[in-house]
């Protein structure tokens, strides 16, 4: 292994956001290619981006330990002016996503929503080891579920609990924007900031690398 390239996740002081002290001196800030900001830059030049950015802005702002998520969720949706939202679900979680179609209905928005399991493809049709069957034989669809809701035309997407890697495909396919109301973690209750808040008591085992988790 080569040496450590530095960044922000080895910053302890992210004066990037405070600005009250001194940056490291490996800070991204004060090492910024600049063709690289004014890329990034430029992206919020006009258009949805732009849109999107000043919104989440103001519902930051205005629901500051206030609004739960799911009431962002709404108000960000309501402010942008997103009418058909879709709900990409873990069959898992199908009894929070009804309840949370149900929420969405009730303040006016179109909910259309797709199962992982949608389509009920077996996952030896995609090569899976077949220990995988151990779990059932019917593989998570995830691109599937991305295509649909592209078919339905939904405004904005809202992920309920896909498993790791399934969401990155989703959100790879999906064509309108997408957030993520649940984490899957199905030791932690869907919280899966709960291992990291323990990383140094319970769950000290994270930090030492180990064959379990290869």
């Amino acid at each position: 292994m080569g040496e450590r390239k530095l960044s922000c996740i080895d910053c302890g002081v992210v004066n990037c956001n405070l600005m009250e002290s001194e940056f490291p001196a490996f800070c991204l800030t004060t090492h910024m290619d600049e063709e690289v900001l004014a890329d990034a830059m430029s992206c919020y030049a006009e258009g949805e981006d732009r849109k999107i950015s000043q919104v989440s802005a103001t519902v930051e702002h205005d629901g500051y330990l206030h609004w739960c998520r799911v009431e962002e969720i709404i108000v960000f949706a309501r402010r942008m002016g997103y009418t058909r939202l879709g709900i990409a679900t873990c069959a898992g979680l199908i009894a929070e996503s009804r309840k949370l179609a149900l929420i969405l209905r009730n303040h006016g928005f179109e909910v259309y929503g797709v199962v992982c399991k949608c389509g009920t493809q077996r996952k030896d049709s995609i090569g899976c080891d077949p220990v995988c069957n151990e779990l059932g034989e019917n593989m998570c669809n995830p691109i599937l579920q991305a295509k649909l809701l592209n078919v339905e035309k939904t405004d904005f997407n809202i992920v309920m609990g896909l498993c790791v890697g399934h969401d990155s495909l989703f959100y790879k396919y999906a064509e309108a924007p997408v957030t993520t109301l649940v984490a899957k973690d199905r030791v932690l209750g869907h919280n899966p900031a709960a291992a990291l808040y323990q990383a140094d008591f319970y769950y000290k085992k994270l930090k030492e690398d180990s064959d379990e988790l290869r």
